[in-house]
């Protein structure tokens, strides 16, 4: 696949266009997976909560002026650790390189701001690694030791651009739905 042309820019209050198409996508993406976003007002509010002070929300726009992705970091531990979250592109433009531009502008973003390490949190709801429904309480270290992915599960992705596996948390989103936790050192 051909790489799509974009540029990435800041997410504010003054862009309610793009406000809203973030939040289309956001809803979009995840219509499939849990309820954390059932409607498109739940995904406005979480657009908007990007926006907050000390956040940083930043948008891949193509020529047309349109969003096809959309990334979100918060800083932890006095800012020496951010989460990425959330982060979503445009079905029409996946696996062309939206999503790495977007991780490599935010790893940049928090290494300006002193971080050391940048993690993320990547639900498994339906069953798309070899982590769900499965007991995650009884060896769990051979367990991470021969995890796989499928589906359209993101692991491989963030795996590709240097985070590893840093932990899961078992039962997150029900029994056998695990939340599995990824990290990637950043900073010197």
């Amino acid at each position: 696949m051909t790489r799509v042309s974009f540029s990435i820019a800041d997410l504010s209050t003054s862009d309610p266009h793009y406000i809203e198409q973030a939040a289309r996508l956001l809803l979009d993406a995840f219509r499939d997976r849990a309820a954390a976003w059932p409607d498109i007002d739940s995904a406005r509010r979480e657009v908007l909560e990007s926006l907050e002070p000390g956040k940083i929300s930043r948008v891949a726009i193509d020529d047309e002026g349109d969003v096809l992705g959309w990334i979100g970091g918060q800083p932890q531990y006095d800012g020496a650790v951010w989460e990425l979250h959330p982060l979503v592109v445009a079905r029409h433009v996946r696996r062309r390189g939206v999503g790495r531009a977007l991780v490599q502008d935010l790893e940049r973003a928090v290494v300006e701001r002193g971080a050391l390490t940048l993690w993320l949190g990547s639900d498994d709801e339906i069953d798309e690694t070899s982590l769900s429904r499965v007991d995650l309480y009884d060896g769990l270290p051979a367990k991470l030791a021969s995890f796989r992915s499928g589906g359209d599960h993101p692991a491989d992705f963030y795996r590709r651009l240097g985070f590893s596996i840093v932990g899961v948390m078992p039962d997150a989103n029900g029994r056998g739905k695990p939340d599995i936790f990824f990290a990637k050192r950043i900073g010197e």
